[in-house]
C-alpha cells in the first residue's frame, strides 16, 4: 500500500558483518579476537532493527547494542536472545526493561548508578553494567578519575555485576588522528588504575566503524560497528578498506506527468523557473519520508528510465518533481530510484549527503515510517 519502498538487502548485512568479522580475526593474535557488536539503535539506522539485527547474528555479530530501553525490548519480542547493550544510561521509567528483558547496561554517573542499586536490590538476577569513560567525547562518561570508584562501587553492590569497560571515539573515521591516539592513552591509563585496584573487567570495548577498521590496537575484547554494517564506510577515505555491500534501496514511482513551459516556476516559493520547454514527472515521495526540502535547490537527482534526472524546485511533504528533459519518455507508474540503482546509473547514500551537507548517518535515519521496509535476501 505504500507510495515508496525501502528495499533492505538482509543478505548484504550479513555479508557485512561477515567481512568485518574477519577483518577483525584477520588482525587478533593467536589466542582470541575481538567479538562483533552490532548497533541496531535507530531502527537498524532506518533499515528495520529486528532485520538488521538477526541478519547481523547470522553474519556473525554476537552482541547487539540500542540506544533506548525500548529497542532493546523490540528485538527480545521477536525472539532474539543474543546479549543487547543499552548504550545510554537507563533513565527511571526504563528500569523495568532492562530487568525484564536482560539488557546489559552503560553507567557513567552517580546518579544512574543509584537507579541501578535500587532496582537491583529487587531484581532476581544480576544486572550487568559496562562503565563508560569520557576519554575526550565530552557527551556522556564517567571523568577517568571518577571510574575507579564507580567501579569499586559496582562491584561491592548486591545485584550488579561489572562486565564491561568501554569508550567513544570523537574522530575514530579519522585516518592518523591525534584524537583518537589521545583517547587510547587516557583510556590506557583508566585500565592500568583498575588494574593497579584488582578489578578487571571482561568486556573492554572501544571502537566504532572507523576505529573497527583504521584500529587494530582499539579493538580489545570487542568492537561496535554501526554504519559499516549497513554497507557505507564511516568516511569517505574508507571506501574501499572493506568489501561492503549497501544495503538500502529507496524506490518509488511517477504518479502524474504534465508538460512544463518555459518561464514557468515550480512548486512551493518558484524557487525553480524553467529554463525551456519540458516534461515534468511527479513523485510521491516528501520531507515528511525523509526527502529534505531543499534537495531540488542543491541538484539532487534520482534515476527514471535508467537516466538520473534532477529534482526541480522544493521538495513537499508528499511529493517531489523531477524535470526529465524536453524529449524525455516517462509513464504514470515508471519506477523511480531515489538510492540504488537502475539501468547502468547509480545514486548512493553518499551522494546525497554531500550534496545536502549531511552525514550519512542522517540520510539512512532520516527515511520516515511512511516508507514501506521490503526485505530480501533472507526475509525477516
Amino acid at each position: 500500500m505504500s507510495r515508496a519502498r525501502a528495499i533492505v538487502d538482509v543478505g548484504a548485512i550479513r555479508h557485512n558483518v561477515g567481512v568485518i568479522d574477519a577483518h577483525v580475526r584477520g588482525l587478533a593474535d593467536a589466542v582470541r579476537s575481538a567479538a562483533v557488536c552490532a548497533v541496531v539503535k535507530a531502527d537498524g539506522y532506518g533499515h528495520g532493527a529486528v532485520a538488521s539485527a538477526r541478519a547481523a547474528l547470522d553474519g556473525g555479530a554476537r552482541w547487539l547494542a540500542v540506544a533506548h530501553a525500548f529497542e532493546g525490548a523490540e528485538l527480545r519480542a521477536a525472539g532474539i536472545d543474543a546479549p543487547v547493550l543499552l548504550l545510554t544510561e537507563p533513565l527511571s521509567h526504563e528500569l523495568d526493561a532492562v530487568v525484564e528483558h536482560d539488557l546489559r547496561v552503560a553507567v557513567y554517573s552517580v546518579e544512574g548508578l543509584d537507579r541501578l542499586t535500587a532496582v537491583a536490590a529487587r531484581s532476581a538476577q544480576a544486572i550487568r553494567v559496562h562503565l563508560k569513560v569520557n576519554t575526550g567525547m565530552n557527551r556522556a562518561g564517567a571523568r577517568p578519575e571518577d571510574v575507579s570508584d564507580l567501579a569499586v562501587r559496582v562491584a561491592r553492590t548486591p545485584g550488579l555485576e561489572l562486565e564491561g569497560l568501554w569508550t567513544h571515539f570523537a574522530s575514530g573515521e579519522v585516518v592518523g588522528s591525534s584524537a583518537t591516539a589521545v583517547q587510547l592513552e587516557r583510556f590506557a591509563e583508566v585500565r592500568a588504575g583498575l588494574g593497579a585496584a584488582g578489578i578487571e573487567p571482561p568486556l573492554v570495548h572501544a571502537s566504532n566503524s572507523g576505529a573497527t577498521i583504521l584500529r587494530p590496537d582499539a579493538h580489545f575484547d570487542m568492537v561496535r560497528p554501526g554504519l559499516a554494517v549497513y554497507g557505507v564506510a564511516p568516511a569517505h577515505e574508507l571506501a574501499g578498506h572493506l568489501h561492503l555491500l549497501p544495503a538500502l534501496s529507496l524506490e518509488s514511482e511517477v504518479t502524474h506527468v504534465q508538460r512544463g513551459l518555459a518561464g514557468e516556476g515550480v512548486s512551493y516559493g518558484w524557487h525553480h523557473r524553467l529554463a525551456r520547454d519540458t516534461v515534468l514527472a511527479t513523485v510521491p515521495i516528501g520531507y515528511a519520508d525523509g526527502i529534505p526540502r531543499r534537495s531540488g535547490m542543491v541538484g539532487a537527482t534520482v534515476l527514471v528510465g535508467g537516466r538520473a534526472v534532477p529534482i526541480v524546485g522544493a521538495v513537499t511533504m508528499d511529493q517531489l518533481v523531477v524535470d526529465v528533459g524536453p524529449t524525455g519518455e516517462v509513464g504514470v507508474g515508471d519506477a523511480v530510484v531515489l538510492v540504488g540503482a537502475q539501468g547502468g546509473e547509480r545514486v548512493a547514500v553518499e551522494d546525497w549527503a554531500g550534496r545536502l551537507g549531511l552525514l550519512t548517518y542522517e540520510v539512512l535515519t532520516g527515511i520516515g515510517g511512511r516508507v514501506e521496509r521490503v526485505y530480501r535476501g533472507g526475509g525477516r
